[in-house]
């Protein structure tokens, strides 16, 4: 058996997000000799012990598909993590060890006070991002990760991002509540994180207001400005 511990951050309802991510591992192996189970460590990442003829590959693609988190970050170099906090003073990220990104960083998505910024951006607890170590535990986000924030700003319509909630479980509400035909789809940013795609016309806080009360997830919006 080989034991991997994947970036995949077990959050919200635990045995929900252990079942998504099992089920999402297993369909990523579905072609190979293996079968993987998945717990979750101390500190709330996926841990997977595989089996079987492949699971000395299948460790391997699963971690470079992936990642692991970390303990020790160099500067310089890129990380993938998630928002682990959002303050007055900053933005944590949890990358395996904190690292903090301050207002000054965060410039390149324009001006305000850091809870501003992550509020026009839809940025939330949870979500998947990538990060430049750029100091001691400091880091900025990644140019890639500035740029995707700025497509979601310049887009012609809006977005709701939703953390701690799987597909079906986000279409299943959007369906219960009508608004199937207001959307164009859901994104999906990570196992349980998702961005609802709004039609052109279809207002993004106004389905925050219809779904929100049936989700138990942290809910962000972007307002689309092109």
């Amino acid at each position: 058996m080989k034991t991997i511990i994947l970036l995949l951050h077990i959050y919200g309802n635990r045995e929900r997000a252990i079942r998504s991510i099992e089920a999402m591992v297993n369909n990523e192996l579905k072609e190979l000799d293996a079968i993987a189970h998945v717990s979750t460590t101390e500190n709330e990442w996926a841990r997977v012990d595989i089996a079987g003829e492949d699971e000395e590959f299948s460790a391997n693609l699963l971690l470079s598909r992936y990642g692991s988190p970390v303990e020790k970050v160099d500067s310089g170099n890129v990380y993938r993590g998630y928002i682990q906090s959002i303050s007055d003073d900053s933005l944590l990220v949890n990358v395996g060890t904190l690292v903090s990104i301050s207002i000054e960083e965060l410039k390149p998505l324009g001006m305000g006070q850091i809870r501003q910024i992550a509020s026009r951006f839809g940025i939330i607890s949870h979500l998947p991002v990538s990060v430049e170590i750029n100091g001691k535990k400091k880091a900025r986000f990644t140019k890639e990760q500035v740029d995707l924030f700025w497509r979601w700003k310049k887009s012609g319509t809006d977005r709701v991002i939703a953390n701690s909630v799987t597909r079906s479980e986000l279409k299943a509400v959007i369906k219960k509540t009508g608004h199937s035909r207001d959307i164009y789809g859901i994104e999906r940013i990570g196992v349980m994180e998702h961005a609802i795609v709004c039609r052109e016309n279809t207002d993004g806080p106004g389905i925050v207001a219809e779904i929100g009360p049936l989700l138990k997830s942290e809910i962000g919006v972007v307002i689309g400005s092109g």
